[in-house]
């Protein structure tokens, strides 16, 4: 799931294409109030002339220069501001626009990644991890008791408001949680929910598969030839704001996964973002297959959710046939 060199210079593109856009934007407007509002041309000219004529009397040694070059200025500024207001335009009309003030439609501030660029980068990786259509199937508006009965829905129910508590609480308390239980009984369902709840408030979530997860952090760890490029992949793992692993277990597990699961789970930890595991595992068996520390780390750092009940996915998928 790395980004190559295509997609880094396709996001490069929807940066130079903003810019291209928002000069047209600026233009337009100028050319607008130039032939709408009386005088405005004049100001603007006025502007370049008292520059011209300040900076020749500073090289000429006039140490005065400049603080009358900044009184003039902020004359015709108020005097040009006062033009676009008289015809019913804000005094900014004609300030440089950007999508993101940030960064300036950069995408890079004092050096590094602007969070637009960034989330510019974890789009790519929905796109590639499939979260695009997760997201389109799974949402609270979605939600079904309908499937659940006794024991089973007390667990589902309780699951939800632990998933909406979450949510609500997502940018006060620092919290993960981890869904387990058996097949098809809503546990990646309600990961999708969290996922697309979150994403509307503006933060960033990334989703992988198990399989997904570790592949992209074997490139990591061994591809030299990408190495800069993987490594922005492997910061965005350990940086966004919500990390979803979905069906852990279905990977194979080896000596590697188990000391890459357990350094992201704790570096994510350090950091205090928070992390939703989603397992087909009973807990005897994520110990059995995992270390001591990860089954820890999970056991005491995250909310432990357990769903049962029939596969939703197989009942569904009778009733269509029926």
């Amino acid at each position: 799931m790395s980004l190559n060199n295509t997609q880094y210079d396709s996001i490069i593109r929807i940066y130079e294409e903003k810019q291209r856009r928002n000069r047209h934007i600026l233009e337009e407007r100028r050319t607008y109030v130039y032939e709408h509002v009386e005088g405005f041309r004049e100001l603007d000219e006025a502007v370049a002339s008292a520059s011209v004529a300040q900076g020749r009397k500073l090289l000429a040694g006039d140490e005065a220069a400049m603080e009358e070059l900044r009184h003039l200025l902020k004359e015709l500024g108020q005097a040009k501001a006062g033009l676009l207001q008289s015809a019913g335009l804000s005094p900014d009309y004609l300030e440089p626009v950007y999508d993101c003030s940030d960064c300036r439609d950069t995408g890079y501030t004092e050096g590094q990644k602007c969070h637009c660029f960034r989330q510019a980068e974890i789009d790519l990786l929905y796109e590639q991890s499939n979260i695009g259509q997760l997201l389109g199937e799974e949402s609270f508006d979605l939600l079904s008791y309908k499937y659940y009965e006794g024991e089973d829905l007390t667990r589902f129910q309780n699951a939800v408001q632990t998933c909406r508590n979450f949510i609500e609480n997502f940018s006060l308390d620092y919290a993960n949680l981890f869904f387990y239980g058996t097949v098809g009984t809503g546990k990646s369902f309600l990961s999708g929910c969290i996922a697309g709840e979150l994403i509307k408030k503006g933060y960033s979530v990334i989703y992988f598969s198990a399989c997904g997860l570790f592949e992209a952090l074997s490139h990591t760890s061994f591809d030299y030839r990408n190495r800069e490029e993987l490594q922005g992949i492997y910061r965005n793992i350990y940086q966004c704001d919500l990390l979803i692993i979905d069906d852990l277990g279905t990977e194979l597990t080896n000596s590697f996964v188990t000391s890459q699961l357990f350094s992201c789970l704790n570096e994510r930890h350090m950091r205090r973002k928070p992390t939703i595991i989603s397992t087909n595992l009973s807990l005897e068996e994520l110990r059995n297959r995992y270390s001591d520390r990860i089954f820890s780390r999970i056991t005491s750092n995250y909310s432990i959710c357990k769903l049962s009940g029939p596969d939703i996915r197989i009942y569904k998928k009778i009733r269509k046939s029926e």
